[in-house]
């Protein structure tokens, strides 16, 4: 069962053992329980538990922070699986602050340190702004666009990058496991960062070329990890920008994560820049994103579209949402990716 899956299971649970009023304010503490886990995410409390349990006082002694304080907050986060107190007292890991430390392969410290960030938490505070003009809080929040706080701010940058990268090296792992990469004998993976997916894709099938198109500050790490995962020979990175002329003639091009930046306009002109540069026979456009449920449905994507338009105006999209999208770029959904979960949707000239 993949992760949103089981996600998509609290929802039930939570009706049938709850009233609804009590569900409903549930929904409210959000905020505070977001909190708790961001906090003893940033004092690496699942690091100090790594060996095994150990009283809160050994606790506080090594996060520096008050006894009582740090008590009450890991009792709230005991409340919800988040670590566990024995009948002693003592602390110990639970399988769900196992992903909290920063030792793990599936960590995800990073990602948790990011969405409980002033970032994210101070965009929702101005969710009305955006519900009332349909602009990003964010830009009214710091008075700038995203990506540009993030190139003012080095220490927010470097946090984004960590938690991208996290979770792209999650994704990356379930896309090559769910779709057969093996069919193509050439992919370009069209602003694909470090190239960290293309990586994944190179290793796991060695007859497979690569070649990465991103932004000058960005390919110079790709060329490091290609050689780091001995894929060089099989790779390479050029700099370049999907709303611009792209290598043409390979037999697959990747978006991945890319267009839920974008609004519908934006997003339409870079899939129109990959329909040019698919002149082979049989050559495919792979878009890999969160593929929005159907209504009155849980699924983790929903929030990450309200992320999206808070941050910079860009979306999740459902099914309906990406043939219309891909219609106006001149493509067509070949085939039937599952909704409610990171999917992979293969398209091809109309």
């Amino acid at each position: 069962m993949q992760d949103e899956d089981m996600i998509g299971v609290v929802g039930p649970a939570m009706a049938a053992v709850l009233p609804p009023h009590l569900r409903l304010l549930l929904l409210t503490d959000g905020k505070r329980i977001s909190q708790v886990v961001h906090v003893l995410a940033e004092l690496g409390v699942a690091d100090h538990l790594a060996d095994g349990p150990r009283t809160v006082a050994d606790l506080a002694k090594a996060t520096d922070t008050h006894p009582d304080a740090l008590a009450r907050v890991l009792r709230v986060a005991a409340g919800f699986g988040v670590f566990a107190e024995q009948e002693d007292g003592r602390y110990a890991l639970t399988p769900v602050a196992e992903a909290l430390r920063s030792d793990t392969p599936d960590s995800q410290r990073d990602l948790v340190l990011f969405n409980g960030d002033e970032m994210l938490w101070r965009s929702y505070g101005e969710l009305m702004h955006t519900v009332r003009t349909g602009r990003p809080a964010f830009d009214k929040v710091y008075g700038r666009t995203f990506f540009e706080h993030l190139e003012a701010e080095p220490a927010a940058g470097r946090l984004f990058d960590r938690a991208m990268t996290q979770m792209s090296r999650a994704t990356a792992t379930l896309f090559v496991g769910q779709y057969d990469f093996s069919r193509y004998a050439s992919v370009v993976d069209v602003g694909g960062g470090n190239g960290l997916f293309l990586t994944e894709i190179l290793t796991a099938h060695p007859e497979v070329r690569g070649l990465l198109v991103d932004q000058p500050g960005v390919v110079a790490g790709a060329v490091e990890r290609f050689a780091e995962a001995g894929v060089a020979d099989r790779a390479e990175a050029v700099a370049g920008d999907f709303f611009a002329e792209l290598p043409a003639g390979r037999d697959a091009y990747l978006l991945k994560a890319v267009l839920h930046d974008w609004d519908d306009d934006s997003a339409v002109r870079i899939l129109r820049r990959v329909r040019d540069a698919l002149t082979a026979p049989g050559a495919r456009l792979l878009i890999c994103e969160f593929l929005v449920a159907p209504s009155n449905r849980w699924d983790r994507g929903k929030l990450l579209d309200l992320d999206m338009l808070l941050r910079f105006g860009g979306r999740e999209r459902d099914l309906s949402q990406w043939r219309v999208l891909l219609a106006e770029a001149g493509l067509t959904l070949l085939n039937d990716p599952v909704p409610g979960r990171w999917a992979v949707l293969e398209c091809a000239p109309a």
